[in-house]
């Protein structure tokens, strides 16, 4: 049986005003959708400075049973304040047979921070666990991490450069991992060329929030999944 949404009623601390949040749905890699239990005995909490650890919640599939790390839910008040909606720390449910692998559900980018979940979102869609900020900041954009795997996001405005990608590339041998490149502006012809020798998959971001292949490694990663 898979998940479905619910919906708790929230009270802004600072304003005072009630709304009614309804949990939002995320793709498990089994295909089925993944809910964040909300806690309705919990008060919702403003945001006045935000961690890593804090921005992600594991949650239970109740497809398949993995367990997995989704973007905490938060609800954005008229007053200006951002709500952390509270999550209980797991659902205890049926396991039911796995089904096929649903179509990647993206996230609208507004800003960097939106590219980040958008390509986090799209890792664990493919399957990687553990996703996490990585050990070492690259020269450009921000990098993720998976068990096995480095990840580079560039949310910048000029195309990702050919020394962009040998640096992304180089880190994660030092890592033992394969990486990926994901972009908002593409790449260079030399950067291309290189990922190509190197063996870097490399997706462009579109602002709906959906990488889209640049290259035939980034095909094949996108059809088989990690």
């Amino acid at each position: 049986m898979g998940s479905m949404s619910e919906s708790v009623a929230v009270r802004c601390p600072v304003c005072r005003r009630e709304h009614l949040f309804t949990a939002p749905e995320y793709p498990c890699a089994c295909g089925a959708p993944v809910v964040p239990p909300l806690d309705p005995r919990a008060r919702a909490t403003a945001i006045s400075h935000r961690s890593w650890e804090d921005d992600w919640v594991t949650v239970l599939c109740a497809s398949c049973g993995r367990r997995g790390e989704w973007p905490h839910p938060e609800l954005g008040c008229p007053c200006g304040t951002v709500l952390r909606i509270p999550v209980t720390a797991g659902t205890a449910v049926e396991r039911a047979e796995p089904t096929p692998r649903r179509a990647f559900q993206p996230v609208t980018i507004r800003t960097a921070r939106d590219a980040v979940t958008a390509a986090s979102l799209y890792l664990r869609w493919l399957g990687y666990r553990d996703i996490r900020r990585a050990d070492q900041r690259p020269p450009n954009g921000i990098g993720i991490a998976a068990r096995g795997l480095l990840a580079q996001v560039d949310p910048t405005v000029r195309p990702a450069s050919l020394r962009d990608v040998e640096c992304l590339w180089l880190t994660a041998m030092t890592e033992s991992a394969t990486c990926v490149y994901f972009s908002l502006s593409g790449y260079a012809t030399k950067a291309r060329a290189v990922a190509d020798t190197l063996g870097v998959p490399l997706f462009v971001l579109d602002l709906t929030g959906t990488p889209q292949p640049v290259n035939s490694l980034a095909d094949e990663l996108d059809s088989t999944g990690a």
